[in-house]
């Protein structure tokens, strides 16, 4: 078969079926236009899934009449131009498009309009592209002073196969929604509408640019539980700033819809995203949930390639581990920022499991040394005393005598004597109770907290076993035959290149040929272990994170089994100084609102909230 060129209507489909995907890529392509025009408004009205009709409404610079047929050519662009040696700079883009590619490709696969007035201008012009055929350019109405409007009806109908890979009406219009969220949060200071079907769907008005005004646009976008329990992020390191927020551990959610990551302004779709928050979480959530987060990385544009893909879905930097190890890095400063706490939806979720009754059950006497310890105003109760009064708390009983403040009879104290503290005064209160021989109730100074004993003391010791390692080597064991793993020649080199970091974790590896590497010693916490199915999922790891996060998950799981064995079980009377004692450590302990898989080590419910329940507010 012989060469051809193709003709323009062609390539301007071919090129139609890379850059309009669906009607979300199309929304994703004029919004981009708009922002690059220097909108403050968006407007987008969708129906039929955005295949019977889209419009895209915006108050940015607009077009004159001499622009719009030149912008509806191929390659045709405003945001790319030449330097003084006349060679244009595709390493520095500062745009979100500049391909010129869009505007044809739409108008040769749908029915497109484009209205518009100038900025400063007193006429409006229009222009008209239908199935590829480009009509003339004609004087239009225009609501706005300036900016443009583009309707698109009919989508794919030149090209009708495409329709048949067209979900649900409903699936296609959630698509633009999803666009529309991610459009907004990547641009606080723009106000944004959107109209599925002519029903109101969005309405974000404009936020002051910066921290709180992005703050403000994500809570309105992720929910107020997630601004309630964001954490702030500001790191940079060697020109990449990172900025954005990220939830507690313990809001989470079952798969990774509520990650966003921002790039330059850009809203991109990438797995580095997804390999930093898995390891910057991977101490406090089980590996079926997943953070939510919105992270936004600034850098220069010569060190980020956005012309990878072709709808500027992903992008790629030049040093990806500097990226990936600011983003794992900010994370884990902002989590040991957090301190004990636990997210407000702890509480929300405990005071909706209330259920009051109406009507009073009798009576029933505790049966003798019943699950309930309790002390009065003048103190514990005889039979809980004597009970606890022989058992300790080990880790605690170094702080147990410090936990409780000495209370001085009136009128005999020294005048240099410490100030008394009121244990109520402390963030998780003073302990009143322990029920059910599990759960410490404490009374803080606005409401009380339930403290799940073995949850917290088991994250206590974790979090001490944590530092003890990463104070010096892990501790290995040397095998006693050294064990040849065949791996993927790539595979083996990547391992090898990280011998040093994997010895520092306990696995002494080196390069045994292309293709395989040579295990003689492991770390001694995993005992008996299957060396060649850690040594592939290492390799696994680095191939898809740039890290070794098999390893330090499995020297974790231990750490975390031992750390349940040696804490303290439920079941366990406790004394009144041992319950302080675990709540001040826990104040003092980064991390000790949830346990090692992202549940909640305690709950804390104001005293507001329990006058609710007994209908006293």
């Amino acid at each position: 078969m012989p060469i051809r060129r193709l003709p323009p209507e062609t390539v301007n489909r071919i090129a139609a079926g890379e850059v309009v995907e669906r009607p979300a890529s199309a929304v994703k392509e004029l919004v981009d236009n708009a922002l690059d025009a220097g909108a403050s408004k968006v407007e987008v009205q969708a129906d039929g899934g955005g295949l019977t009709r889209l419009l895209i409404a915006d108050d940015g610079c607009g077009l004159g009449p001499d622009e719009l047929p030149v912008a509806i050519e191929r390659h045709a662009t405003s945001k790319l131009a030449p330097d003084a040696d006349g060679e244009y700079d595709l390493l520095r883009i500062a745009t979100l498009g500049f391909r010129g590619e869009a505007l044809p490709s739409i108008g040769s696969v749908a029915r497109l309009t484009i209205s518009s007035r100038a900025r400063g201008a007193a006429d409006a012009y229009a222009i008209q592209v239908e199935g590829g055929a480009v009509g003339a350019v004609t004087p239009s109405a225009f609501p706005g002073p300036h900016g443009a409007r583009v309707e698109v009806r009919d989508l794919f109908y030149a090209t009708p196969a495409r329709l048949k890979f067209m979900k649900s009406e409903r699936s296609e219009a959630l698509a633009i929604t999803d666009e529309i969220k991610r459009q907004a949060m990547a641009h606080e200071a723009v106000s944004f509408a959107l109209d599925l079907d002519g029903r109101r769907a969005l309405r974000l008005p404009a936020e002051a640019k910066g921290p709180d005004g992005r703050l403000a646009r994500l809570s309105a976008i992720m929910g107020r539980e997630f601004s309630d329990n964001a954490l702030p992020i500001d790191q940079e390191r060697e020109g990449v700033r990172l900025s954005g927020f990220a939830g507690l551990p313990t809001l989470n959610r079952g798969n990774a819809a509520h990650q966003y990551l921002f790039v330059n302004g850009r809203p991109v779709r990438d797995r580095l995203l997804q390999g930093a928050l898995r390891a910057a979480y991977a101490d406090f959530l089980a590996r079926d949930r997943h953070p939510l987060a919105a992270l936004y990385v600034e850098l220069d544009p010569a060190y980020v390639d956005v012309n990878v893909h072709p709808a500027k879905a992903e992008v790629r930097f030049r040093d990806p581990g500097l990226v990936r190890g600011l983003i794992i890095g900010g994370l884990r400063h902002a989590l040991a920022s957090a301190g004990h706490r636990a997210s407000t939806t702890v509480a929300a979720a405990a005071l909706g499991g209330f259920k009051p009754q109406s009507y009073v059950p009798s009576y029933v006497p505790p049966p003798s040394g019943g699950g309930f310890s309790a002390w009065s105003a003048g103190g514990w109760s005889a039979d809980a005393g004597r009970a606890a009064a022989a058992q300790s708390l080990p880790g605690l009983t170094e702080v147990s005598a410090r936990a409780e403040p000495a209370y001085e009879p009136y009128g005999v104290a020294e005048p240099s004597a410490a100030p008394v503290v009121d244990p109520v005064d402390f963030p998780l209160g003073a302990a009143r109770a322990q029920v059910h021989e599990t759960y410490i109730v404490a009374q803080t100074r606005d409401g009380m907290v339930i403290v799940d004993q073995h949850a917290a003391h088991e994250r206590l010791v974790y979090e001490r076993m944590k530092t003890e390692m990463a104070g010096g080597s892990v501790a290995r064991q040397a095998l006693l035959l050294p064990e040849v793993v065949e791996l993927d020649p790539a595979d083996a080199e990547r391992v090898a290149a990280r011998a040093e970091e994997l010895e520092q974790l306990g696995l002494l590896v080196e390069s045994f040929g292309p293709g395989a590497v040579l295990v003689r010693e492991t770390p001694a916490l995993l005992g008996e272990t299957d060396v060649a199915g850690l040594v592939r999922d290492i390799a696994d790891d680095l191939a898809e994170n740039g890290q070794a996060l098999a390893l330090k998950e499995r020297l974790e799981e231990v750490c975390g089994t031992m750390a349940c064995h040696g804490s303290v079980r439920s079941g366990r009377r406790l004394t009144a100084p041992e319950m302080n004692a675990l709540l001040r450590q826990m104040e003092a302990t980064p991390h000790s609102g949830q346990c090692n898989h992202g549940r909640p080590t305690y709950v804390e419910l104001k005293l507001a909230d329990i006058e609710r329940l007994f209908g006293r507010r």
